[in-house]
């Protein structure tokens, strides 16, 4: 007898978690693209002063609990011990599964087919401010491995990098994308970036990895034209443009803050 892909409720046995701080504008729509056709929700908050533990609870979500926060991998990795499906899907607070996607997700349970793979890559579509969610528009996506079977698969520990590691099996392709509201403002990108670039920085110094002054001065024009071309933000107009600059600071912002962690210990930091 085929083994039933749906409980009693008729939800797919997939446990969704998504791990937050201060998302009250945004945390709607990723519980709303989820509710209602997955078994659990797990709502892991590091600390909100706003009203996002107030409307997760409004928009349904199961489990709401506290964990300081580590970085994005132990937050992860923490979360992803309290699901208690076999199948575990991450999305962030201000990224929202497509109905595209979510019907995909629901034909492969349905079909028997999940099995097939032992987690599956997403594309996950940058969504301007302005823009209405489409997966046909224009604009820079990242694929991301975020459907995945917790007893085949797994998010490192890396406080920067939030990853999900296969041990067994392979690592299959959806077609249809998870939709990324990024930043709430240019302002909010900036506060953003000098928080990643911190903790960027911190690990890049752990594993001795110097920037030289060349590269320092050739991060900024390399990255802004492989965002605005290669990336495709040129089809974003006048925002593609600006975010694209503020990505090349980012970048630069990392390797510098890196290059003032030896600098302060003395450390040799060679031009290669």
């Amino acid at each position: 007898m085929k083994k039933s892909t749906k409980n009693l409720k008729g939800k797919l046995p997939i446990s969704v978690f998504i791990i937050t701080k201060n998302e009250e504008d945004r945390i709607k729509y990723a519980i709303n693209s989820v509710k209602g056709w997955v078994d659990e929700i797990i709502v892991v908050d590091s600390g909100s002063t706003d009203k996002t533990i107030e409307i997760a609870k409004e928009c349904g979500a199961d489990q709401i609990l506290f964990n300081q926060w580590h970085g994005y991998g132990p937050q992860k990795t923490f979360a992803e011990k309290l699901c208690k499906n076999e199948w575990i899907l991450n999305i962030d607070a201000d990224e929202e599964v497509s109905p595209a996607l979510k019907k995909e997700i629901i034909n492969l349970f349905e079909k028997g087919s999940i099995n097939k793979y032992s987690a599956y890559r997403i594309a996950v579509k940058f969504l301007p401010r302005f823009q209405k969610m489409s997966e046909r528009s224009f604009g820079p996506e990242e694929i991301v491995t975020r459907l995945y079977n917790k007893s085949k698969a797994g998010f490192k520990a890396s406080k920067v990098h939030d990853s999900v590691v296969v041990n067994v099996g392979k690592i299959g392709n959806l077609k249809h994308k998870m939709m990324h509201r990024c930043f709430r403002s240019f302002t909010h990108a900036l506060e953003k970036i000098n928080f990643y670039t911190s903790m960027q920085a911190e690990d890049m110094f752990i594993k001795g990895r110097c920037p030289s002054l060349l590269r320092i001065f050739c991060e900024p024009f390399w990255t802004f034209l492989r965002s605005y071309i290669v990336e495709k933000y040129i089809f974003l107009g006048t925002e593609g443009f600006l975010m694209s600059i503020i990505y090349g600071i980012s970048r630069t912002t990392r390797l510098i803050k890196t290059r003032e962690k030896f600098m302060q210990v003395n450390s040799e930091c060679s031009i290669k």
